[in-house]
């Protein structure tokens, strides 16, 4: 096979060449808008593209302004809080408690830190201005501090008021502490059937169980001879049969803890509000009759 070839003009070379440095210096062209691109704007091509590392926490040792949040000083507090860094620092107290040392074989004093978060404080304590503050400062309502959030602290101390601003401005209703109990497991007394009415009003799960023990709502409100909160939680669709780790159900609950004679009334009034559940206390090995009288 014969190879053929072809002769370029001279007038064709010098085309050809201009070409190829035309093209070499369209690269270094782009080449140099990408670089001038970068300086000038570095944040755009690289930092906005990885994630924002998470805030480090700051503590908060100073007595003086413990004492101004848990006594409500709201103008001290304005002028302390402003910001979101404050708004969600970590207030840390150290207190002496009694710990066994297996070493020395006695009991001996040992600090014990403890922490909290300035929402904590003021939901506690239904300081309702105070708690609005700090969430307008950017305090995060459902931030978990020593073991619990802003919600299971109002709820606990029957906080309605505070209870209702933290669920207005997103609060989580069903936000679990660190012992796994969402806000609606702390409702254990009378004064906060308020406090269940609004966290169910946003979304609370009334059959949610805690982590543990797998207790739900309506174990809880049977066990405290709550029967207005058991009213509420069937009117939410509570189940009746479910069962605790033990296998117990609310009815068990409500007929094992009335074993005081002064609150025995009390229980004998929840048990109606129990339609049906004798059948599945029964189902469950667990009779009625043996958890209430031994």
């Amino acid at each position: 096979m014969s190879r053929e070839t072809f002769a370029f003009t001279s007038s064709t070379l010098r085309s050809l060449r201009l070409q190829r440095e035309r093209l070499e210096w369209e690269d270094r062209r782009r080449a140099l808008s990408r670089q001038c691109l970068t300086r000038r704007f570095p944040l755009a091509t690289s930092s906005s593209l990885l994630p924002k590392p998470a805030r480090r926490p700051q503590y908060c040792r100073d007595p003086a302004v413990h004492n101004v949040l848990y006594t409500g000083d709201l103008q001290t507090i304005k002028t302390i809080f402003k910001d979101e860094a404050t708004a969600n620092v970590i207030v840390e107290t150290v207190s002496e408690e009694l710990m066994w040392s297996a070493e020395l074989g006695l009991w001996v004093l040992s600090p014990q830190k403890k922490h909290t978060s300035p929402l904590r404080i003021a939901a506690a304590r239904g300081y309702r201005d105070c708690v609005k503050h700090l969430i307008l400062q950017g305090a995060e309502v459902d931030a978990v501090v020593g073991g619990k959030a802003a919600l299971h602290d109002s709820c606990v101390h029957q906080r309605a008021e505070c209870t209702q601003l933290l669920l207005s401005y997103g609060a989580n209703a069903n936000v679990l502490s660190e012992e796994g109990l969402a806000p609606l497991h702390l409702c254990t007394s009378p004064e906060t059937l308020r406090c269940a009415e609004l966290l169910l009003e946003h979304g609370a799960l009334v059959n949610l169980s805690t982590r543990d023990r797998r207790t739900s709502p309506l174990h809880v409100a049977a066990e405290h001879g709550l029967e207005a909160h058991l009213q509420l939680y069937l009117c939410y669709g509570a189940a009746l049969a479910h069962q605790n780790r033990e296998g117990e159900t609310a009815l068990n609950a409500a007929c094992a803890s009335a074993d005081q004679p002064a609150a025995a009334e009390r229980y004998y009034r929840v048990v109606p509000s129990l339609p049906g559940s004798w059948v599945h206390a029964h189902a469950s090995g667990h009779k009625p009759a043996i958890n209430c009288w031994g």
